[in-house]
């Protein structure tokens, strides 16, 4: 129990499908896409505008078995179905796709170069990668595009419809929650002649929507129909984060992301992002609508940048058990959802309690499975309306506490999280004493150990504390030993492996900065590391200092400590 085996999760014998967004087509074969999956979720979503390999077009399906389609025929087969979807007038015009042409001269081919750091080897950053994608020019002499379609860029650069020239652009701000990024181009040449897409309402039920962009399968312009099936509170896979969500039957492939969704009058309602891959789902794509983008936009000008989307940082249970809502002192005709937990880090947890019964969110009654009122014959999920604010706002929250019903004002921030799903843009902080390679745990980091299955293949107690744990302090880190350069200093801890650090010389580790200030200030005899499931770690403190360079130097490593480390 207490040695290096690790603890896996068992993977089920039928795999759930998968929710992956839409990669951009790529020249080069990347490393390991760094799009992240919610934790949490099992769906399978494909980003549409992040780099996907020649060999692996689009973020290519998990394998099926052999009686299952090839991925090709997948992709035929989706591209044929949406063709029949479309609303053909007398004369045999496709509905939708004239009305909206006069807006195509707007959709950009997006061509980033990409160089993503190396998690395992923090050190190091993997090899660069090319992709290209889609975006649209929007006022202000600004373009959206995807996130993901920017991650990690060390160039981008944007190409008009029917231009043969490349303009390279300066990106404004990326929003990883809401996988939307802003840039624009210096050169006035490329505005000339540009017309900004203008943006429309939220669409209903059944309307026609035209999706336009770049996708793999050709270099020019491509252009598919369907109508809105559904809109709800959806999974985004490149942040981690639920909220509002188009889901729309047009194809929607590699190459995609970040083209623009057209309503038949011709004004964009959406953002292409994620689609949906499975043998039993077809033509399921899905459509930032125009609620999430003008909240991204109007953030950036009203702060000069991009801070998130906030949330109440609560965990909550239904209310559904006539029998529970006796118990917790509730009336007839009330309704409400119980707080479970409040994460420590969190405004709401110096005013809300455990067991607090939240009845209304900024005056809008909350049932008790958690919906509000969306639309005429619509209910959604209570946190779009927390979504709706920015962070800094204050809402009004009433709550039902022993059977006394109480008002707050909660000022809102957004989410943060013990293993953060993203380190936007930052490059992983390392700190290496005597071959010991100590590190911050995040969902890249975990990608990059255990590939896409990180959810199955992890230690058991690292993946807990990815889905359940909330941090202690707005600075908490979880840190562990990644891996141990092997040398006479360190002879016997060679197998030590991904194992978290408790404690150093009898003090809580908090973070990886503090674990690296209380090592390099030690005068102690020795260095004694507390690490998970009771194991110890013990070195002379001067011979593991002295030992340290010799060891950079064999591993070719520049710097004991990172950048971010050092100030």
């Amino acid at each position: 129990m207490g040695d290096n085996k690790r603890k896996r999760g068992r993977k089920p014998k039928h795999p759930l499908p998968e929710k992956t967004p839409d990669f951009p087509t790529t020249a080069n074969n990347p490393p390991t896409s760094s799009s992240s999956p919610s934790p949490t979720t099992k769906d399978a979503v494909e980003h549409i505008g992040h780099p996907a390999t020649t060999n692996r077009p689009r973020g290519r399906p998990r394998k099926r078995p052999d009686h299952a389609e090839t991925p090709e025929k997948t992709l035929i087969s989706c591209n044929g179905t949406t063709a029949a979807h479309n609303s053909v007038l007398a004369d045999g015009v496709v509905v939708g796709m004239a009305r909206a042409a006069p807006s195509m001269d707007a959709v950009l081919k997006v061509f980033c170069t990409h160089t993503e750091p190396n998690f395992s080897l923090p050190w190091q950053r993997k090899r660069q990668y090319s992709s290209s994608s889609s975006g649209f020019v929007i006022s202000g002499r600004r373009v959206l595009t995807n996130a993901h379609s920017v991650e990690h860029y060390t160039q981008v650069k944007l190409k008009k419809r029917g231009s043969d020239t490349k303009y390279v652009a300066t990106v404004l701000a990326i929003g990883t929650e809401c996988d939307i990024a802003l840039l624009t181009v210096e050169n006035d040449e490329f505005w000339e002649g540009v017309s900004p897409v203008q943006f429309g309402e939220l669409p209903a039920l059944q309307d026609a929507v035209t999706v336009v962009g770049y996708p793999i399968g050709g270099d020019t312009i491509s252009v598919t129909s369907g109508v809105v099936s559904r809109i709800e509170i959806l999974s985004y896979v490149h942040g981690s984060t639920e909220l509002l969500g188009l889901q729309i039957d047009a194809a929607i492939n590699s190459g995609n992301s970040g083209g623009p969704a057209f309503n038949d009058k011709g004004n964009c309602v959406g953002i292409a992002f994620q689609s949906l891959k499975h043998e039993d789902a077809e033509n399921i794509g899905y459509v930032i609508p125009t609620p999430v983008i003008m909240h991204f936009i109007q953030d950036y000008e009203k702060n000069g940048a991009y801070t998130g989307f906030p949330i109440l940082g609560v965990e909550w249970q239904k209310m559904e058990n006539p029998d529970m809502r006796v118990a917790m002192g509730m009336k007839p005709d009330q309704k409400g959802v119980r707080i479970r937990r409040i994460d420590p880090t969190s405004p709401e947890s110096e005013v809300l309690k455990p067991s607090d019964i939240i009845l209304s969110f900024d005056g809008v009654d909350i049932a008790n499975d958690g919906t509000v009122p969306f639309r005429h014959g619509e209910r959604i999920g209570f946190s779009y309306l927390v979504t709706q604010k920015y962070t800094g706002d204050v809402a009004a929250i009433k709550v039902l506490r022993s059977s006394e019903t109480l008002k707050f004002n909660v000022k809102l921030k957004s989410h943060r999280r013990l293993i953060p799903a993203h380190n936007k843009g930052r490059p992983p902080s390392y700190y290496i004493v005597a071959g010991l390679v100590f590190t911050a745990v995040s969902v890249p980091y975990l990608r990059s150990e255990y590939g896409k299955e990180y959810e199955y293949e992890a230690p058991v107690k690292l993946l807990d504390k990815l889905l359940h744990e909330m941090p202690q302090s707005p600075d908490e880190q979880l840190v562990v030993v990644s891996q141990v350069l092997v040398a006479d200093i360190n002879i016997g801890y060679e197998e030590i492996v991904n194992t978290q650090v408790l404690a150093f010389n009898g003090k809580p580790v908090k973070n990886l900065k503090s674990l690296a200030s209380m090592v390099e200030s030690c005068d102690d005899e020795f260095l004694k590391f507390d690490l998970e499931y009771q194991q110890i770690v013990v070195l002379r403190t001067k011979a593991a200092k002295a030992a340290t360079l010799d060891i950079l130097t064999t591993h070719c490593i520049p710097s004991a400590t990172s950048d971010d480390l050092k100030s």
